[in-house]
């Protein structure tokens, strides 16, 4: 079954030139992460070494050979976020998740990560999911934002 939707993927890119990194975003869009079945079945099939796809895969940070929980949630602690409270905000996702920074809830609904910056610094501290931004949080809101994704 795994290998059929890989499968479906990969004939999109046959005698395609350049194209393993959206490849690899495409099957990490199918999985939320990048199987090594699927490695093994792009090297197979495009004839690309598993040991190029793994230095690719490794590399950028869009792609995880790690499962991901359906959400993923960044907490900026970069310097005006950290002096405006990320920490505090990052503990307090930590323990409503039951989860450390780096780690997917045991339910695969979050993965949870911190970043450096998001590049909204007049907002922090900042959070966020999917790709929607969160600012000028609170405990109280943090905890509301989460509860949305029940």
């Amino acid at each position: 079954m795994i290998l059929n939707r890989i499968d479906k993927i990969i004939r999109k890119y046959i005698d395609a030139e350049g194209i393993l990194i959206q490849l690899l975003l495409d099957i990490q869009h199918e999985f939320n992460w990048i199987p090594k079945e699927a490695i093994k079945r792009i090297s197979e099939t495009l004839k690309i070494p598993v040991s190029d796809i793994y230095r690719v895969a490794s590399f950028y940070t869009a792609l995880s050979l790690t499962p991901m929980g359906r959400h993923l949630i960044r907490v900026c602690v970069g310097t005006a976020c950290y002096v405006r409270g990320g920490p505090r905000i990052l503990d307090y996702i930590e323990r409503i998740l039951g989860i450390r920074s780096g780690a997917t809830t045991s339910d695969s609904k979050f993965t949870l990560e911190t970043v450096n910056c998001l590049g909204c610094c007049a907002l922090g501290p900042v959070i966020e999911i999917d790709g929607q931004y969160h600012g000028k949080l609170s405990l109280a809101y943090v905890e509301k934002i989460l509860s949305s994704y029940s």
